[in-house]
């Protein structure tokens, strides 16, 4: 029975800690989601933790699914009464209609302010979400320069930040937060497939066999003969990688299973959704 994922960085239990304290502060909730895996990378506690504050979902990396896949989850979420944004805040494509969901989000409170005879002020968004889900690159791109860490690793941002975005608002950046014990073992693979969770947490050779049952499963496998030029047949994931690793790799299993990681996370294998809408 191979070990379990369990990934809960020192850093994040206090992070965890602030970011309750801090979310009374807080206007609007913008809880980022990775779009290959919409469900997976959902908090299981962030609807306790919000509670009823207006919410902005953004399903970021839009650039790595298909647009018909991007239509299907616009029209599940509507079907849910939430309006999502999409974007690519590496190439800052929809970040201004974050903005402008954060704003309509935030008036309420400026019309209460008003009707109490206050003066209005600049909307606090928080931003949400689980480790390297793109936070940090999506303030940096509101601001329009670089003003917090961003890499494509789980991990760099490591303390909360409130940020200005415009005289209209400010937003608080926060460190990826993860549940401390990752009970659904499914969502845990698909979040180390999407480099999502420390690397330190999980084996390559395990997490590749996994992308490729589930490609097999969504009737995706034929972008790994595409690729690699060996048709997934009947074959296993495992057997898959072992097969990988004898074709192009001297039989070097591991070599073969980070290759495969890296080419379906720097999307040099097409536009790949893990997770469709049910």
């Amino acid at each position: 029975m191979p070990q379990p994922i369990q990934w809960y960085p020192g850093h994040i239990a206090k992070a965890e800690r602030q970011l309750k304290e801090q979310l009374n502060r807080v206007d609007v909730v913008l809880e980022v989601l990775d779009a290959r895996i919409p469900y997976a990378s959902h908090h299981p506690q962030f609807d306790e933790w919000v509670q009823d504050k207006p919410r902005v979902i953004v399903v970021n990396r839009r650039d790595m699914i298909p647009s018909e896949t991007l239509t299907q989850w616009r029209d599940w979420y509507q079907s849910q009464k939430l309006q999502p944004v999409f974007t690519d805040a590496q190439k800052g494509k929809g970040v201004k209609g974050v903005i402008k969901a954060a704003q309509i989000a935030g008036k309420a409170m400026n019309d209460r302010r008003i009707s109490r005879g206050m003066k209005p002020r600049p909307v606090r968004a928080v931003v949400m979400g689980l480790p390297n889900v793109g936070k940090s690159a999506l303030i940096n791109r509101l601001v329009g320069k670089k003003v917090v860490a961003s890499a494509r690793k789980a991990g760099i941002t490591k303390q909360l930040r409130w940020v200005r975005i415009s005289d209209q608002i400010e937003m608080l950046d926060a460190p990826g937060v993860i549940p401390w014990k990752l009970d659904n073992q499914e969502n845990a693979i698909k979040l180390a497939i999407c480099e999502d969770i420390g690397a330190a947490s999980y084996d390559n050779e395990l997490v590749a066999q996994a992308l490729v049952k589930l490609l097999v499963d969504l009737n995706l496998n034929q972008v790994l003969g595409d690729r690699y030029e060996l048709e997934t047949g009947e074959m296993s994931g495992e057997d898959y990688i072992i097969a990988l690793g004898e074709h192009r790799f001297q039989n070097d299993k591991e070599r073969a299973a980070v290759a495969l990681l890296n080419d379906f996370r720097k999307g040099n294998l097409g536009l790949l959704p893990l997770e469709l809408p049910t």
